[in-house]
């Protein structure tokens, strides 16, 4: 996925918890905020004066936090779309944030060489630590105990307690200064990854239990999943991930150097160590059974149940519509050990060379095209989503929301070939391709616009219905579907001589293959039931006049025949009624409003 917005430099990228959003901030001071399901821009901070060097999400709500060169701290609700608060106190550039895991501190780290840490109910300063000698670039928080770990130019790693603000622990002698650091799943460590190294720390006191040489350069950003810990590197035009098993680094006792036996074991952290803190009190999220104290009946002594028996009402229920396909998927299966027998490239370059596998991801997209087949025990790093497996009753609809941008696939835009691999295809042949269709394209889209011109030129007379003949007359039904998006939005606008031009087109929008026509023509036959039923209902069984009333006899008129052709479509819906998922339940809720039709 390619997201686009930002006319300068990018500096700080940051994910939300849950993945769904993304913020980045650029060298212009702006900041801007991506939904990763919709693949747009949802918000645009703007407020800083200079770079965005550093960002960081809330554990629990959608705030995000912003350094910049400025000196300034900017704490923005995503959803308001504006700066809560701002904190001053740095002199020098602000160069990382971290939340607390219970969402209640700031950390900031600066070139002024301190760390300083904020309280964001009370909007002010907690503590300062000031004994680094060097511009702190990280700070990192455990994520049990009141502690908090930084990592500065001056190559020192210091550890704070939270309780005390006062320094527990602190590394020196290195050669070079760290540019990441993260403390282990269960707190135990912390790794830190140097220039060509992995180290791993620990304090109370302060030593060094393992040193593992890795070729990565300049590492970024540290992660761990299934128990490796995965690094991250840039150069030029590559970006290469390195893993490291953790099952064969030493993560407790004394300090060691180099290779390690396989069977070294992984010890928890010492319990009298991690229980001289307090821990976060983060908010439950877990749902318990109250215990029943004196049942008096048969009934009473029955638990309360809410289960879910159906698979597919919990899909609807519970998964997103618009899932983001995820390259490689996510599983619980670790990233594959290097081949032993053939690794002597491997081993030129680090000591311990079963524990660590470098892989490159070119940033170039014309290589998508030429990359080789992977082995099906190999998680390929590529662009192209996980397919899922084919249903036996897939309805003929084409989806309004897809998964992806579109673009993303090259093989969406090109044409089955058999016999030949889509590898196979070069840069030129595929562009050739692609522009086969392109001024059919044209031509539809041209016609396209000139219809809605016509209707634009109708519209502005402020005649709904004329324009809606008019839309009608070109025979064009995406521009009945334009119309009707607006219409649909303001329900004062409908009329009933409107209703009767709408429902023949209603009912091909019910027949569309495509979800978004659907969707429009649920949502116009709605507005018509709930504004007009009633009355063409009570017109039609209303008895005959005395006399002779014109505007009577032509709006019975109309009310015949709106109820012919909703009679007509009442079969349609009735019949799509008994889909699941979406469709049914618009289809159900349509059934139940035309129940009066019987």
């Amino acid at each position: 996925m390619s997201l686009t917005g930002h006319t300068s430099p990018v500096e700080s990228v940051r994910f939300s918890t849950s993945e769904k959003l993304i913020v980045a901030g650029s060298q212009s001071g702006s900041i801007r905020v991506w939904n990763m399901e919709e693949a747009k821009i949802q918000r645009t901070l703007m407020g800083h004066k200079a770079n965005v060097s550093s960002l960081d999400f809330h554990p629990y709500g959608e705030f995000v936090a912003s350094g910049s060169l400025d000196t300034n701290i900017k704490l923005w609700d995503v959803r308001r779309k504006g700066c809560v608060f701002r904190y001053k106190g740095h002199t020098q550039a602000v160069r990382c944030l971290r939340f607390s895991p219970d969402g209640k501190w700031l950390a900031s780290s600066s070139d002024d060489h301190t760390v300083k840490l904020w309280d964001l109910s009370a909007g002010k300063l907690m503590a300062e630590f000031t004994e680094h000698t060097g511009p702190v670039q990280i700070v990192e928080f455990h994520p049990n105990e009141y502690l908090l770990a930084s990592a500065s130019g001056d190559r020192t790693v210091r550890f704070w307690d939270l309780e005390k603000f006062q320094s527990v622990g602190c590394m020196d002698g290195e050669v070079s200064p760290f540019r990441s650091i993260l403390f282990s799943s269960d707190g135990g460590c912390l790794f830190c990854g140097g220039r060509d190294t992995l180290r791993v720390y620990g304090w109370e006191p302060e030593r060094c239990f393992d040193t593992v040489s890795v070729a990565w350069g300049k590492v970024f950003d540290l992660s761990i999943c299934n128990n490796q810990l995965i690094g991250v590197s840039s150069a030029q035009t590559n970006v290469s991930s390195f893993v490291v098993d953790l099952h064969r680094v030493k993560m407790t006792g004394s300090g060691s150097q180099g290779t390690l036996p396989k069977e070294t074991p992984i010890s928890q952290p010492n319990p009298a160590i991690s229980s001289l803190r307090r821990n976060y009190e983060r908010p439950s999220t877990t749902c318990t059974n109250p215990k029943r104290v004196s049942p008096t009946s048969d009934d009473e002594e029955k638990e309360s149940r809410a289960e879910i028996q159906n698979p597919e009402d919990y899909k609807e229920i519970f998964q997103p519509k618009n899932a983001i396909s995820r390259t490689p998927p996510r599983n619980s299966e670790p990233f594959p050990a290097p081949p032993e027998d053939d690794s002597t490239i491997i081993k030129e370059i680090a000591p311990v060379p079963e524990a660590v596998t470098p892989v490159a991801i070119p940033k170039k997209n014309s290589e998508q095209l030429q990359r080789p087949p992977v082995a099906a025990s190999t998680p390929s790093v590529c662009l192209d989503p996980p397919a899922s497996p084919a249903l036996p009753n897939n309805p003929p609809v084409i989806s309004a929301a897809r998964n992806e941008p579109i673009g993303l696939k090259v093989a969406d835009f090109l044409p089955v070939v058999k016999g030949s691999s889509p590898t196979e295809i070069v840069d030129e042949e595929a562009v050739c391709q692609i522009r086969k269709g392109h001024e059919t394209m044209c031509m539809v889209l041209t016609s396209r616009m000139r219809n809605l011109d016509t209707v634009r030129a109708v519209w502005s007379t402020g005649d709904i219905k004329t324009s809606m003949d008019s839309a009608v007359a070109v025979n064009d039904l995406s521009v009945v579907v334009d119309l009707l998006n607006i219409i649909n939005l303001k329900g004062s606008l409908w009329k009933l001589d409107l209703c009767l031009t709408v429902l023949p087109q209603i009912d091909k929008l019910l027949q569309s293959k495509y979800e978004s026509y659907v969707q429009t023509g649920c949502v116009s036959l709605k507005l018509l039931l709930q504004r007009f039923l009633p009355l063409i209902t009570d017109t039609l069984s209303a008895p005959p006049s005395v006399g002779v009333d014109i505007s009577r006899e032509e709006r019975l008129m109309k009310c015949k025949l709106c109820y012919k052709q909703l009679k007509s479509l009442y079969g349609l819906v009735k019949s799509r009624a008994s889909q699941s998922g979406r469709y049914g339940s618009a289809f159900r809720e349509l059934q139940l409003l035309m129940s009066g039709l019987e």
